[in-house]
């Protein structure tokens, strides 16, 4: 079975919170299965109510008014009795949105638990009227990164912490363990971060089933577009989400929107881009005026790179020779949009917000994100000259920027010069959140 990182924090919901829990993100991340596992394995009373399976349920939700009612729906619906004090796991919770705003009052009476999931629930809920803030605990998933995708090659503590000590002593990794971790990595971008292919690669080996099962879920995701955007947005939408390949094998990576209609303006289509990332199913990485705390308070919404949420997705869609020639470590074939696309989705998924940076004069950060209290760049090399970055170099020597170091993630072994740390791109594993939390103030009256 395969395991997932936020089920630690799912089991200390269940163990110790009394608000409900929504989990979200794209369709295929695996929420189902996860929170199902987590419930047996606590031993919890809970039933489950899937809203798409279960006809009728879904408008039924919609109307209730108190727990009273809501019990005696549900009790329709399963064939176990509904004890008091029991988790409610609700599926495919993105049907009835409403319901998102009885939460509070449900929680409120406190004689039941709940726990949601579904897809797109980004799009589904957003504009509630109501949201039930302080009622509702939100976690998000994402595909399997890296290190999770490690464990189906029996990847020890042992190897775990050696690996992790040149990290944070820049020290050469043994060779040997460099090469298996660069294939293992190759694999990666092949197979990618869902579930389904995951385990489907840990069962046989197949590549061309992993291909067959990406090809399956990106089918899915086209039907996600059609059902749930508006008539007016669906080709357009569609048309955005084809076009993400194509658009990050440019030499900028940024989404042109002249791909999508000549002369069609930012403004009119930026809808249908946030509609793509709250849906999961797209990364976008926006522009930055200056690399300089708080980013935030620098980006610039019209200027991104979009990624796709999942890397073997997207080499899937690059097709079948391109993933022959990964596997083959073949050199001459420029890999920089796939390794951009990994990195960052391995950084979402670590809880960053992913920026770059471009400037005519200097040039291009391929990634700028915030990290323990500072602006860290990040760029990204495929091929043999991952020591040629003038942006970067330029970059490092501004002194307003204060970057204290810069990583440069490529196929080679661990080395450091002038505070730029040259990281074979597996270890982006360790690139991991500040998680230092805010003190405690004391109040003194006057």
């Amino acid at each position: 079975m395969l395991k997932r990182k936020i089920q630690n924090r799912i089991q200390e919901w269940i163990t110790n919170r009394e608000n409900a829990l929504l989990v979200d993100g794209a369709r295929q991340v695996g929420k189902t299965y996860i929170i199902r596992k987590c419930l047996k394995e606590s031993a919890s009373s809970h039933a489950e109510f899937n809203l798409i399976q279960m006809e009728g349920l879904a408008s039924g939700l919609a109307s209730i008014s108190n727990t009273n009612d809501l019990i005696a729906l549900l009790s329709l619906f399963t064939k176990n009795k509904l004890k008091k004090g029991s988790l409610i796991f609700i599926d495919e919770i993105q049907e009835c949105p409403e319901f998102m705003t009885k939460i509070k009052f449900l929680v409120d009476e406190g004689a039941y638990r709940y726990i949601m999931s579904g897809s797109l629930l980004g799009v589904r809920l957003h504009g509630i009227s109501s949201a039930p803030v302080g009622y509702l605990d939100t976690l998000t998933m994402y595909p399997m990164d890296f290190e999770e995708f490690l464990q189906i090659y029996n990847f020890s503590d042992t190897t775990k912490a050696v690996l992790q000590e040149a990290f944070q002593k820049r020290i050469p990794v043994n060779e040997a363990i460099h090469d298996k971790m660069m294939s293992i990595f190759r694999t990666y971008l092949l197979v990618g971060g869902m579930p389904q292919a995951v385990d489907s690669f840990r069962e046989n080996g197949n590549l061309e089933t992993v291909a067959r099962i990406h090809e399956n879920i990106i089918l899915q995701y086209r039907k996600d577009i059609a059902k749930y955007e508006r008539d007016d947005k669906k080709l357009l939408l569609g048309r955005i989400y084809d076009l993400i390949p194509a658009e990050l094998s440019s030499q900028s990576r940024r989404f042109n929107y002249q791909s999508l209609k000549k002369g069609i303006r930012s403004g009119s289509v930026t809808d249908s881009f946030l509609w793509l990332e709250n849906a999961g199913v797209a990364l976008a990485t926006y522009n930055a005026r200056e690399p300089v705390y708080p980013l935030l308070l620098n980006r610039e919404s019209t200027l991104f790179k979009l990624f796709l949420s999942d890397v073997g997705m997207l080499t899937t869609m690059y097709g079948r020779d391109t993933k022959l020639r990964i596997l083959n470590g073949n050199e001459d074939l420029n890999l920089g949009a796939v390794y951009e696309n990994a990195v960052a989705q391995e950084l979402r998924a670590h809880g960053f917000d992913t920026y770059y940076f471009r400037s005519k004069k200097m040039g291009e950060l391929d990634f700028i994100i915030e990290k323990d209290g500072s602006i860290l760049p990040i760029e990204v090399k495929s091929g043999k000259d991952y020591r040629k970055h003038s942006a970067l170099n330029s970059a490092m020597s501004v002194r307003n920027y204060k970057f204290p170091k810069a990583y440069v993630l490529n196929n080679y072994n661990v080395s450091e010069k002038d505070n730029i740390v040259y990281l074979p791109v597996y270890m982006l594993m360790f690139i991991q959140r500040d998680d230092s939390t805010l003190p405690t103030v004391e109040i003194n009256s006057f």
